[in-house]
């Protein structure tokens, strides 16, 4: 199995070289064509990137994240959602980086095997830095006209949140 990873991608890139010798392609124009692409499509992604970030820096910033954690411990506890995970649950939609150091702080100060650190490791491993993606696919695909794409996603998100508390409840 070491032998096959360590000659996985040379074997793609022989494979890839061989197919497009063998059809007559010009390797070195269309290896340019695609990293010229690979360019634009990055220079599109830009603008919305940093307009993302800026508002994730000012919303981390002004406070109005621990505000709202705050807000929403005693519903978290009512439902059974262990009120130390809050952070985690409203950032992880937001920052992948963010919600990460936020969730290796949890499973530093109450372990991987608790069920705070089993309940954040559900909802770190299941759930998606929803804003984040949007921004960056649909802002890749030029697509304006986003529809039902936040809301539902942000729906899997909330569904992950509940569930995570309720399974490990159950589980443990």
């Amino acid at each position: 199995m070491k032998l096959f990873a360590a000659l996985a991608v040379p074997l793609a890139v022989a494979g890839i070289l061989l197919y497009g010798l063998l059809h007559g392609t010009d390797l070195f124009t269309a290896f340019a064509e695609g990293a010229k692409k690979g360019l634009q499509t990055a220079a599109a992604m830009l603008p919305p990137l940093v307009l993302f970030l800026a508002i994730l820096g000012m919303f981390e910033a002004s406070g109005a994240l621990d505000a709202l954690c705050g807000a929403l411990r005693p519903a978290a506890k009512a439902l059974g959602i262990p009120p130390e995970v809050v952070p985690l649950g409203l950032l992880r939609p937001l920052s992948g980086s963010g919600s990460l150091a936020i969730f290796r702080e949890i499973l530093a100060e109450y372990g991987p095997d608790s069920a705070v650190g089993q309940t954040a490791s559900v909802i770190q491993s299941a759930s998606e830095t929803t804003f984040y993606t949007l921004t960056v696919y649909f802002g890749a695909a030029k697509i304006s006209r986003q529809r039902y794409a936040l809301p539902c996603s942000l729906a899997g998100d909330l569904a992950v949140i509940l569930s995570a508390g309720w399974l490990v409840s159950r589980l443990l």
